[in-house]
């Protein structure tokens, strides 16, 4: 009998139309194309206009001609904010309008290569619950990749158990109540150290729902990726497997593509993925900066900070007397009746010694031998970078992984300080000169430490190389 033929690999990655997702999955797109598979990467249109318009896509992905981006509605008008309260009309959207199209389009072939080679592998975002029934529809094995943190994707399958056990919803106003129903946790974790729309009072929310059907699905799958590495989150990744045995730790990504690139005499380095313009002269000024010298303030690409918030940051900075590097998205401002503008004192922050830019290269603000500190909202991927440069956090989570995130930086690794539920100027003139100034010996070698440990494992014979080969492997073996 005549073998079958094998086909060549052919992965569609699928991200949620957000900054973080989307920033993650390119990097694994980029891994895979130098791996010689065939990659069709699908955006939503509104995420990949703005990827063209601030990012150097076509330039970035033209050595590999076996890669492709496709395009679907998110269902939402482009105005829309897509952020802070208006985050949640994103899922609503993907479940009435993306949800059908997406099925369509893989049910009617229009994934397939340029050469005709069908798609042999998805995957596709934790949150994407109904891609597991669509694959499935059509035959081809999906793994779903969460990319935000593993100890929140944990704290995110106990859920049950923490409903079945009474501690949620929760009664009664007390944050710092232990939190005992998360296996691993039970030490440290407390109730304001949960996602915070676990402090709604209600589980039947729609984002609680959203993550219930995530954890239906989740093992049902052929396998999960996370952005990690084991010897970071190895007792989380242990209870994880528990529910989900197929389990790949590929991270930190941005390391382990910089270290493949740079393998290569004919790709670009590693580029933003921004959706955003960068400022490139923050960089100029940081030039200028003395040795470990600024923190480094940013709250990601979705939190909406209100304009009381940001002038107790403001004033904190400026007290603490530490130089600062800080971005403020155009719509990351909720003024009062609907100001969105940066209040007026910031319009020049260099004379109180610091700098206010609209958007920054975080990879390589964070790597800049000026930035002694980070004040950040706890994201993954923020969280990573600041890992992988060897540089302390100061957490100020905004939602979903970051209150997770921040408790694990302070009381887990200790490479950081959480100030989550505080907002004062003169707590946060402290922190910062306790970041920078009094536990600033360590904190930063905690933080050094962990950089060496997240760069060896991406390096020949780590933990995370070998993970993405296995990964590698199983996407060719799913061709046969």
């Amino acid at each position: 009998m005549a073998e079958k033929p094998t086909l060549q690999p052919h992965v569609l990655i699928f991200p949620l139309p957000l900054q973080g997702p989307v920033n993650c999955m390119l990097k694994v797109a980029e891994l895979f194309c130098l791996a010689g598979f065939h990659v069709t990467f699908l955006n939503t249109d509104h995420v990949h206009r703005r990827l063209l318009r601030h990012s150097h896509l076509h330039s970035r992905f033209a050595p590999f001609p076996t890669f492709r981006f496709k395009t679907v509605s998110d269902g939402l008008p482009e105005d829309h904010p897509r952020s802070g309260d208006r985050l949640m009309d994103i899922f609503d959207a993907l479940e009435a309008v993306t949800k059908p199209l997406f099925r369509g389009m893989l049910i009617s072939g229009v994934f397939s290569s340029e050469a005709g080679v069908p798609v042999t592998c998805i995957i596709a975002d934790g949150a994407f619950d109904f891609a597991l029934d669509a694959a499935k529809e059509v035959g081809i094995p999906l793994i779903y990749f969460d990319t935000i943190s593993p100890c929140c994707v944990w704290v995110h399958l106990c859920i049950p158990k923490l409903i079945e056990s009474g501690e949620l919803p929760f009664k009664g106003n007390d944050l710092d109540t232990p939190i005992t129903s998360v296996p691993g946790m039970e030490g440290f974790l407390r109730r304001r150290d949960l996602p915070i729309y676990c402090r709604a009072g209600d589980v039947s929310i729609p984002v609680v729902q959203i993550i219930l059907a995530e954890d239906r699905q989740l093992p049902k799958a052929h396998g999960l990726i996370l952005n990690t590495f084991e010897e970071i989150e190895g007792p989380i990744l242990s209870h994880i497997r528990s529910l989900c045995p197929n389990l790949y730790s590929i991270g930190p990504l941005q390391e382990r593509l910089k270290i493949r690139l740079a393998e290569e005499t004919t790709s670009p380095p590693a580029s933003s993925n921004g959706l955003w313009e960068e400022d490139g002269g923050c960089m100029t000024w940081l030039d200028a900066q003395p040795l470990r010298s600024v923190i480094y303030v940013s709250f990601g690409s979705l939190a909406v900070t209100r304009t009381a918030d940001l002038k107790e940051f403001w004033h904190g900075l400026v007290n603490s007397g530490k130089r600062f590097l800080w971005v403020i998205r155009d719509n990351g401002v909720a003024g009062e009746d609907g100001d969105r503008q940066i209040p007026a004192e910031f319009s020049d922050g260099r004379k109180e010694g610091g700098y206010i830019a609209r958007w920054a290269p975080q990879e390589e603000v964070l790597a800049h031998p000026a930035v002694g500190g980070f004040l950040t909202h706890s994201g993954w991927n923020s969280t990573l970078e600041s890992i992988v440069a060897g540089v302390p956090m100061l957490c100020w989570p905004y939602f979903f992984d970051q209150q997770v995130n921040s408790r694990f930086v302070s009381e887990v690794w200790k490479i950081g300080l959480d100030m989550k539920d505080l907002c004062d100027r003169v707590v946060i003139e402290k922190m910062v000169n306790d970041l920078m100034d009094v536990r600033r010996d360590e904190l930063v070698c905690s933080a050094e430490n962990m950089a060496m440990l997240a760069k060896r494992s991406v390096s020949e014979g780590g933990s995370s190389l070998c993970n993405l080969n296995r990964l590698i492997e199983d996407i060719r073996s799913m061709s046969v």
